[in-house]
């Protein structure tokens, strides 16, 4: 675990901000590159990420919070107070999917302010997605949070006295969740790929994200640590409220699947050696 690289005074180069910030810079660029892939007009589809990005941190943050009053409750500028640790400078706590379902509410305002298609633009963003959950999932296992719950299975983990899964845990060997995550993600990001450079319906690539995350999410909530807060119960069945999120991601995705049907068959161009060579008229 190395939750900072190194800080002076107030000021931290953190594990977690560091592949944040890694993930925006070169999720726009990848961005850029699947948008010329696939014939969308690149400025506003790297405009639509920007409104992604602010919006999904926007909506992070809210998640956590919501889901930890007890920590705000009578000094509410904390939730925006980078100085409210007051040894570190910087806002702790960001809740994934809060960030994702509020990013793409702004998202679909942007698309129609610019009569744009949600489907086409979605297909050239979603592999950046990925990407950011394969590189900030490294960041959590270096800052200790988003920890599993303990197991004993050969590849368990034990984090540090300091880190966040010490402080609810202790030493006990937990699931390393964050890697799974993050391995999902770079699994994910190749399938989005391979997707967008196939002959498929406009959609088709943003349907796949959508349920795959969703799959995901709900089955890795089973092994992960929540406080008692984040959990609860219905008919005998225990779920986060996390994994109700996932059911409506799915659903959307669902949505997306349902519609591309409708929408026009996507011929993408032969790339060799650099160079784009547009598909044959059919």
């Amino acid at each position: 675990m190395c939750p900072e690289f190194f800080h002076i005074g107030p000021f931290a180069l953190r594990a977690y901000g560091l592949t944040l910030a890694l993930s925006f810079f070169l999720g726009l660029f990848l961005i850029g590159r699947e948008s010329r892939l696939l014939g969308e007009d690149a400025e506003r589809t790297s405009n639509f990420a920007f409104i992604l990005i602010a919006f999904g941190l926007l909506g992070a943050r809210l998640g956590y919070v919501v889901y930890h009053l007890d920590e705000f409750t009578g000094h509410w500028l904390n939730v925006i107070n980078p100085f409210a640790s007051g040894e570190r400078f910087g806002i702790a706590g960001l809740n994934l999917q809060g960030g994702m379902l509020l990013a793409f509410i702004a998202g679909w305002v942007y698309v129609r302010r610019w009569k744009l298609s949600l489907p086409a633009t979605l297909d050239a963003v979603v592999p950046a997605v990925a990407f950011g959950i394969f590189l900030t999932r490294i960041g959590c296992y270096l800052n200790g949070c988003c920890f599993g719950i303990p197991t004993s299975v050969p590849w368990g983990v034990s984090f540090p006295d300091g880190s966040p899964a010490y402080s609810f845990l202790g030493s006990a060997h937990v699931h390393p969740t964050q890697l799974y995550s993050s391995a999902y993600g770079l699994l994910l990001l190749f399938v989005l790929l391979w997707v967008n450079r196939r002959p498929h319906r406009i959609g088709v690539t943003t349907a796949v994200f959508f349920m795959v995350e969703a799959i995901f999410r709900f089955i890795i909530e089973f092994v992960r640590y929540y406080e008692t807060e984040m959990w609860f119960e219905t008919g005998g069945l225990k779920l986060t409220y996390n994994q109700l999120v996932a059911v409506g991601l799915f659903i959307i995705g669902v949505i997306f699947w349902w519609n591309s049907r409708r929408l026009e068959m996507r011929s993408v161009p032969i790339v060799t050696d650099g160079s784009e060579i547009p598909p044959e008229s059919p």
